[in-house]
């Protein structure tokens, strides 16, 4: 790490984890924890639960845990060391300069250096662009699109030249390994082409993340070829869900809204006629993440799709996303035209002002849509109708909303607003059924390996050692970081035992700081955020303890049965090892 251990440590003692996201996310106390709809997934029954006793997270449906270093990670999109530099201020901790050995170096290298790739080859493309010779065809384009020079320059855009292969030879030239073009998604491994980029004979758009470093690209073809549009892969520091094109720009617009488009060419549009505060999605369908990022800056956000059937269709499902995360969204007609950029340039953006004004709440945006499926003045379709409608209103958790979209709907339809309540009560009793049997199917349906069943033994284990106070020295003799099978379970145990028989207090969220992976950070706060069968029965508690133990020392005597069983040396320690297993299951636990 670039920070001492004790340092980091100091830094997320200092910031607590609920006082620490509540900046970022709205939480409801209840019980002895505080809960939200995850910020990572969509979902409509809070399932995240942040505890300031451990001073961690975790979200027990998609399985999301961590302390306030993972959390900016996951949310912010940080490194670990960025997000130990965003706390030490808060924390009110002056940080060293970074360590600068050559481990240090290495383990942080790999990201710095895609980065680094990205930005030459986006200089490069830059260049090639420029020359009136090899880029006379990416410049045609652009200028046939009215693009400025102005424009094109603040965007950076660029032209990948005919050849293929130019590319790998100028970054080779610039010192980069095949193995690192071939991460960066920049270039690919073929045996008839060797190594080759993608990226040929496109005009292309580099995406770039909050600070400007360049993630990305997007490359749309000159001619008839397909795919139009190519986007890099994601790679170590590119993720489509979680980075939205232009937002680096229109984050800084200073303007209380966001404008929502599809394509690359109708963000730069905008912000070329003065609207620079459109974005939008990376070659991928609008997601949570998405929402999430536009929410922190702004609640509203004006969607600016397609008017075809398609760009309808993608509309109709931002609307839900952004209504989840509860952003206002509004509909811009750019009818009679495509989308924003057609519009633009045939009507200008004073009139695209004005359509913004007069733009349509998405609700009944959703509503008014819906009808165009049926023939109102046919009593049976009308009815269909009035149904699709409740099942809107009912998937609205904000009663208060929900009951004035009801009165404006039943005004402008001519419905009973009491018979549309009915129906929208019994069209949430069916939403919750339906919610009801997928959550069943989901926790029976699944079938769980050998594997998982004994990883999750081993965080019922640890889970219970934590919240127990006095539990561990009970069964020290019993346990040692060597009975879990999984390593880093193992190595997470060791800590976890070390402390304990110091007298320290455990500190989990200590722990998972301790590891720099993602992943491993999630795994490692499962070990102390499983939930544990709520038994109010004591002598019931103590059962179910000691044969979570027991199971636990199981697993661990058939794995080292497998390893050891035919050594003929080893025949002691198995004799002492079955001695052990039935000692342990006549133990007395108290709680």
């Amino acid at each position: 790490m670039y920070y001492p251990d004790e340092l980091v440590e100091e830094i997320r003692s200092r910031c607590d984890i609920v006082d620490t996201l509540s900046q970022f996310i709205s939480l409801q106390k209840k019980g002895s924890n505080y809960v939200c709809c995850c910020p990572f997934h969509n979902e409509k029954t809070p399932s995240f639960h942040v505890s300031r006793n451990k001073q961690m997270y975790k979200c027990f449906g998609c399985g999301e845990g961590g302390n306030v270093f993972t959390f900016l990670q996951k949310y912010e999109n940080m490194t670990f060391p960025e997000a130990v530099e965003y706390l030490a201020p808060i924390a009110g901790v002056t940080l060293p300069e970074r360590d600068n050995s050559k481990e240090a170096r290495e383990k942080a290298g790999k990201k710095a250096r895609m980065y680094e790739l990205n930005k030459d080859a986006a200089n490069y493309f830059y260049k090639v662009l420029w020359d009136e010779n090899r880029g006379k065809l990416g410049m045609q384009y652009l200028k046939k699109r009215g693009l400025t020079d102005e424009t094109i320059k603040h965007f950076a855009l660029g032209f990948a030249p005919t050849d293929s292969r130019e590319i790998v030879r100028y970054l080779r030239s610039r010192g980069y390994s095949d193995e690192e073009m071939i991460a960066s998604g920049i270039a690919n491994y073929s045996e008839k082409y060797g190594l080759s980029s993608p990226f040929w004979n496109r005009v292309m758009f580099p995406i770039l993340d909050e600070q400007s470093k360049v993630l990305g690209f997007g490359g749309r073809v000159m001619g008839d070829g397909e795919p139009k549009y190519l986007n890099s892969p994601e790679t170590d520091v590119f993720n489509k869900r979680q980075n939205l094109y232009g937002f680096v720009f229109a984050k800084k617009s200073r303007k209380s809204r966001f404008i929502l488009c599809e394509g690359y060419m109708d963000v730069i549009s905008l912000h070329q006629a003065g609207f620079n505060e459109a974005v939008a999605a990376l070659g991928t369908a609008f997601t949570s993440e998405h929402a999430r990022i536009l929410k922190r800056y702004s609640p509203d956000v004006y969607l600016s799709f397609d008017s075809d059937g398609a760009g309808v269709k993608a509309a109709m499902r931002a609307i839900e996303i952004l209504r989840q995360k509860e952003v206002t969204g509004r509909i811009i007609n750019m009818q009679p035209y495509k989308d924003p950029d057609e519009f633009i340039k045939n009507l200008g953006a004073e009139e695209y002002e004005k359509r913004m004004e007069s733009a349509e709440d998405s609700f009944l945006f959703q509503v008014h849509t819906t009808q165009k499926k049926y023939n109102l003045d046919d009593y049976a379709e009308l009815t269909k109708f009035h149904h699709e409608i409740a099942a809107f209103l009912a998937q609205m958790d904000d009663p208060l909303l929900r009951d004035n979209y009801l009165n404006a709907v039943a005004r402008e339809y001519g419905i009973n607003s009491e018979h549309l309540r009915q129906a929208v009560s019994k069209e949430a009793m069916v939403l919750a059924n339906i919610r009801q049997r997928e959550e069943s199917r989901s926790a029976d349906g699944k079938k769980v390996s050998k594997e998982d069943h004994v990883k999750h033994t081993e965080q019922l284990l640890l889970t219970y050692l934590l919240e127990e106070d006095g539990l561990y020295a009970q069964i020290e003799q019993y346990l040692t970081d060597n009975d879990f099978t999984n390593e880093l379970y193992r190595n997470v145990a060791k800590m976890f035992f070390e402390d304990l028989r110091a007298g320290n207090k455990p500190n989990p969220a200590g722990i998972v700081s301790k590891f720099e992976d993602a992943d491993e950070q999630s795994e490692v706060s499962a070990l102390f955020t499983t939930r544990i069968e709520e038994l109010t029965d004591k002598r019931d508690r103590e059962k179910a303890f000691l044969d979570i133990l027991l199971k636990v020392k199981q697993n661990s005597f058939e794995k080292w049965k497998a390893e050891n069983g035919n050594d003929i040396s080893a025949l002691n320690e198995e004799i002492e090892r079955k001695k052990s297993l039935e000692e342990l299951k006549r133990i007395n636990i108290r709680l």
